[in-house]
């Protein structure tokens, strides 16, 4: 097992011994798991030294950030730039991207880890996602980018000098990604963008956008999948207009709605080739699910957390409520279906690192923990009682968070219809 290590030489171990580190644990006799109570046990039998590594130098970051500290950002309405910053420091920002641009050559199961914990430590949803799009959202550019682009871009983005959203869904076409009708069209050493985006999280503190749209319309393609372009490019707001969504949770993270008519963009911030957008843009699907299901458990966890200390120190009718059943199996049923998604969840980034292109785990895992994670924050506020309603234990603001995976990226009733056309074999439904 690798001791602790912090920061930048932390990093440089994993990717000096490998990612996919898998020598067996020591024989010796040992309890598999820490006790739900506890806080951040790296101890997860199925862990490799790598993740156990990354397991525990996140968790040493996010011990400065408390409870409180989350509390006071959702309150406020503030965005996390300490935590931002932390992690930008020591080079977590990079952990799945090329050493040669700053990174750090790891796969998505250590950046599973990477997440689960941000958000187990109480960050939730929050800090999960004002690094988020660090993680997978760039993997177009890594994968079909120029070398020229990879430096322009990678560099500043891993170093923390630059913070990037994530511009794809529309107000008229939902997950039908397909229909999007935001157009872009050449003109001379520029593209003109027209149109609009929704739901595009970080847009008022990010200076760059990842952002697809139509370079030819629609009824003028053989094929729906044809005609997406993507760009890679400052978000100008002299010619884009960037309005906050009020919404549940997740406060201190604006979510956007973008409308811009007459945004020039420079042609050299085309990714790749005009019209081959929709398939770079699902190169990092499956990597987003995964990462989106593991801040889901993250969540789900530190609400097992509280509601299990809870139910140990309150006491009514003489005795801990954590004695009643009634407290007890509930908790109890969460754990074993926390941990049923977590280990799908590992399946799913294991898989994807191995190449793996199909998505039947990274859905199923993204599924499950969302549905686990809802569960065990709804039982924590009831298990609090009316404390559960009461910011100052803030499990409320688990409960509001945990709506967020559910719907997002994609909706549990679209991963059904996935499952069921691939898995079963039934016809389209849809």
């Amino acid at each position: 097992m690798f001791k602790m290590q912090a920061g930048r030489s932390c990093l440089r171990h994993i990717t000096r011994h490998g990612a996919s580190n898998l020598r067996p644990l020591s024989p010796q006799p040992r309890l598999l798991h820490s006790r739900a109570t506890e806080y951040l046990p790296s101890d997860q039998p199925d862990f490799t030294d790598s993740q156990r590594t990354v397991r525990e130098a996140i968790a040493k970051i996010c011990s400065k950030y408390p409870d409180e500290f989350w509390l006071q950002k959702d309150t406020a309405k503030q965005f996390p730039h300490e935590l931002h910053a932390d992690l930008a420091k020591d080079g977590w920002l990079g952990i799945c991207m090329p050493s040669e641009y700053g990174g750090s050559d790891l796969g998505i199961s250590e950046a599973t880890v990477m997440m689960q914990t941000i958000s187990e430590s109480g960050a939730g949803m929050t800090g999960a996602s004002s690094i988020h799009m660090n993680i997978f959202g760039l993997e177009p550019v890594v994968k079909f980018g120029s070398e020229e682009q990879k430096k322009r871009w990678l560099i500043p983005l891993i170093k923390g000098e630059e913070r990037a959203c994530f511009g794809v869904t529309e107000p008229n076409t939902g997950l039908d990604t397909l229909k999007l009708q935001s157009l872009a069209k050449r003109d001379g050493d520029d593209y003109v963008l027209t149109g609009s985006k929704i739901w595009t999280s970080t847009a008022q503190v990010a200076n760059k956008i990842l952002i697809l749209v139509r370079t030819t319309p629609l009824e003028e393609v053989k094929k729906p999948t044809q005609g997406l372009s993507l760009f890679y490019t400052d978000l100008n707001r002299s010619q884009v207009q960037v309005t906050e969504i009020p919404k549940l949770g997740r406060a201190a993270v604006d979510s956007n709605v973008l409308f811009f008519d007459g945004w020039r963009v420079p042609a050299a911030d085309l990714i790749g080739q005009e019209g081959n957008g929709f398939k770079m843009i699902m190169h990092g699907m499956n990597a987003e699910r995964v990462l989106v299901g593991s801040e889901a458990l993250g969540l789900g966890y530190a609400a097992l957390r509280r509601a299990s200390v809870y139910a140990q120190e309150r006491v009514v009718f003489g005795r801990p409520i954590g004695r009643n059943q009634g407290i007890q199996h509930p908790l109890a049923d969460s754990w074993m279906k926390l941990e049923s998604a977590r280990l799908m969840i590992y399946l799913a980034a294991r898989l994807y690192d191995q190449g793996y292109e199909t998505g039947e785990y990274a859905n199923a895992g993204k599924y499950l923990a969302a549905e686990a994670a809802f569960e065990a924050c709804e039982r924590a506020v009831l298990t609090h009682g009316g404390m559960g309603y009461a910011k100052e234990y803030h499990v409320e603001r688990y409960l509001r968070e945990a709506m967020l995976p559910r719907i997002a990226p994609i909706s549990r009733e679209m991963i059904f219809n996935y499952i069921g056309e691939r898995m079963l074999g039934l016809p389209k439904s849809y």
